[in-house]
């Protein structure tokens, strides 16, 4: 796929705020810092699109960009930012599980995985609220240029293999880098074999 235009729609706090339309919406979550704005802005090859910043937890909003005038990327706020306040942790986490329960636009939802480090019970636990609730998702491990190749297939390996403890058949996943590129096309012939489909 060919990202030909990406803009910036809307930020807002309440899913029931987001825009109005009949197109497939493509949400990214993750963990604080797992590298989601880097990846949003290496998909779309846009430098900041969606704003990186040195203060990880930053995305406190639902942020829909249009892409090539037929479907929304949207960035969602990140979960389990242990510097905030459990006021704001519960308030994000209804913004994030009202948007993914009750977005009818929601088409598939990526969630990012660090790929330099053990499965994390926060993820795993992420990913089975999101197989109670019938919602179709993919993964993306991120940040596979930091560390040796074989460290990363370990890690990936790993994490497939605690969800199959619970998973009959596995989601998509991929391995990606912002920096290099890596699974970028991979990440945006997915999303654009799914376009396809609903056509």
């Amino acid at each position: 796929m060919k990202i030909k235009s990406a803009e910036f729609v809307i930020s807002n706090s309440r899913a029931d705020l987001c825009p109005i339309h009949d197109m497939p919406e493509y949400a990214f979550i993750g963990r604080s810092n797992v590298g989601k704005s880097s990846l949003i802005n290496c998909l779309v090859e846009r430098k900041a699109l969606a704003m990186t910043s040195s203060t990880p937890g930053k995305t406190l909003l639902i942020n829909h960009f249009l892409i090539n005038g037929d479907w929304y990327l949207v960035d969602l706020p990140g979960y389990g930012y242990a510097k905030r306040s459990k006021k704001e942790q519960e308030k994000l986490s209804k913004i994030i599980s009202y948007y993914i329960s009750q977005r009818e636009q929601l088409t598939s939802l990526f969630v990012l995985i660090d790929s330099r480090l053990e499965p994390q019970r926060i993820d795993l636990e992420f990913i089975a609220n999101l197989g109670e609730m019938g919602v179709p998702f993919g993964i993306i491990f991120t940040k596979a240029d930091k560390v040796k190749r074989a460290q990363i297939k370990g890690n990936v390996e790993r994490f497939l293999n605690r969800l199959r403890e619970d998973w009959e058949e596995l989601p998509p996943y991929f391995v990606t880098s912002s920096e290099t590129g890596m699974g970028r096309e991979d990440v945006l012939n997915y999303i654009e074999k799914i376009n396809e489909s609903l056509h």
